[in-house]
């Protein structure tokens, strides 16, 4: 799960993967999942320690349902874990349009796409407009951190929780179409893989981007299944996933 970023050792993605985002940072009993997260830190630590990296890169993080701003603390407790997460890492969270969302009888509120089945388990509709949507609304926000800041696909990590999650997989996984940059890396906290159907990754996105997947064993909103059922599909197609369940909810 180490990405190979530019000229210099990748030191930060996979502290990012596996001791910061999934441990700290989802919505329920964190004191019981952090130490176990955390003891893998000393294996996956780069020759060289904790020392930061000069080339700049970026986490793109994106929200779940009817939620914009919770994820922003990431810019500021991430460094705090891992001090290489701080300096020369650009964070951006971007905000979901507000849309009317089916299974709340079209109320409007922040959402990446809309929503026809709840809970959402294996085998959902689909909202591919509306999905196909968000994904060039993060393809934009790289394509400005490429053009403002000078990081390209290479040097940053894409990743999303519960909507977000479902965006962030179809951003890094379907879009990134032949002669497209893979991404560094994926994040998905109780996500679901969607549109599989137009599914297919290339060679180089597949060994490029690895993907970290967390989920609560007890969600019942986004069901534990889709877990299983993602990491499974997205294997069969030569992705390096890395796995986690907590015994936790949504």
């Amino acid at each position: 799960l180490v990405p190979k970023l530019a000229s210099c050792k990748m030191i930060m993605i996979k502290p990012f993967l596996l001791t910061a985002v999934a441990p700290a940072f989802l919505n329920t009993s964190r004191r019981s999942i952090f130490p176990a997260a955390m003891s893998t830190s000393s294996s996956v630590n780069a020759p060289g320690g904790d020392q930061e990296c000069d080339t700049p890169a970026a986490v793109i993080f994106l929200h779940g349902l009817g939620n914009r701003a919770g994820w922003s603390s990431l810019r500021r407790k991430l460094p705090s874990l891992r001090p290489n997460l701080g300096k020369n890492v650009h964070y951006v969270f971007p905000p979901a349009p507000t849309i009317g969302i089916s299974v709340n009888g079209g109320m409007q509120m922040p959402g990446w796409f809309d929503l026809y089945d709840w809970p959402i388990g294996v085998g959902v509709k689909d909202d591919k407009e509306g999905k196909i949507k968000a994904a060039i609304q993060i393809e934009e926000t790289v394509e400005k951190l490429e053009k403002e800041m000078d990081i390209p696909p290479s040097r940053i990590v894409v990743g999303g929780f519960s909507q977000g999650g479902a965006v962030a997989l179809l951003t890094a996984y379907h879009r990134r179409t032949e002669g497209k940059v893979p991404f560094a890396g994926c994040v998905c906290l109780s996500g679901w893989l969607t549109l599989k159907e137009d599914l297919n990754v290339t060679e180089e996105v597949a060994k490029s981007t690895p993907l970290f997947w967390a989920h609560g064993e007890y969600d019942d909103k986004v069901l534990f299944e889709q877990q299983a059922h993602g990491v499974g599909v997205l294997k069969e197609h030569g992705v390096k996933v890395e796995e986690r369940s907590y015994p936790m909810g949504h």
